[in-house]
C-alpha cells in the first residue's frame, strides 16, 4: 500500500511539476523561487495526501497563495528601501502609482485574484477554475469581469498619472 501511495505522488510529481513550475516562473519572474514556491506545493500536498481529493487543485491553489505571500515579501521590502532612499535623498511631491499588472493583480481580492491567476496565468478554461475553486461557471466568469474591470480601472489611472 505504500509503495502505490509513494508512485501515485511520484507520477503526479512528474506529470504536473513542469507546468507548475512553468506557471510560478511566469508570475515571480525568478527560477529559482518558481522552483521552491512549487516544490512546496508538493511538500504541502504530500503532507496532507490522504485527505486531499483534488490534488491538481490543491496544488494550483496552494502555489497562488505562495505567491500572493511572494509579491507581499516583495512589496515590503520595496516599501522599506523606498523608506530607505526618502531619507536620504529629496522625493518628488508626487509618485506615479507602478502600473505593473502583477502589482496590479496582487492588489484583487483573493476571490478575484485566484481566478484571474487560474484562468490567465494557467491557461486554465473557465469550467475547469470553476471546479478548483468550488464557484459555479458563472460566477467564475463575473469574478473574471469584475477583476477585469477593476485591473481596468487601476491602469486607466496609473496612464493618467504619468501624463
Amino acid at each position: 500500500m505504500k509503495r502505490s501511495r509513494e508512485e501515485a505522488a511520484s507520477e503526479l510529481f512528474a506529470a504536473l511539476y513542469p507546468r507548475l513550475a512553468g506557471w510560478c516562473r511566469r508570475l515571480v519572474d525568478d527560477d529559482g523561487t518558481a522552483h521552491e514556491i512549487a516544490s512546496e506545493a508538493f511538500t504541502r500536498l504530500w503532507a496532507r495526501w490522504t485527505t486531499v481529493a483534488e490534488p491538481r487543485g490543491f496544488l494550483y491553489v496552494t502555489v497562488a497563495n505562495l505567491v500572493r505571500d511572494h509579491w507581499r515579501k516583495l512589496e515590503r521590502e520595496r516599501r522599506a528601501v523606498r523608506r530607505a532612499t526618502a531619507e536620504a535623498a529629496v522625493r518628488p511631491a508626487t509618485e506615479p502609482a507602478d502600473p505593473s499588472v502583477r502589482l496590479l493583480v496582487q492588489s484583487l481580492p483573493e476571490r478575484l485574484r485566484v481566478p484571474i491567476l487560474l484562468h490567465y496565468y494557467a491557461d486554465m478554461p473557465i469550467r475547469e477554475v470553476s471546479v478548483l475553486t468550488g464557484r459555479k461557471e458563472g460566477t467564475v466568469k463575473a469574478d473574471l469581469h469584475a477583476a477585469r474591470e477593476l485591473l481596468r480601472a487601476h491602469l486607466r489611472r496609473s496612464v493618467d498619472h504619468t501624463l
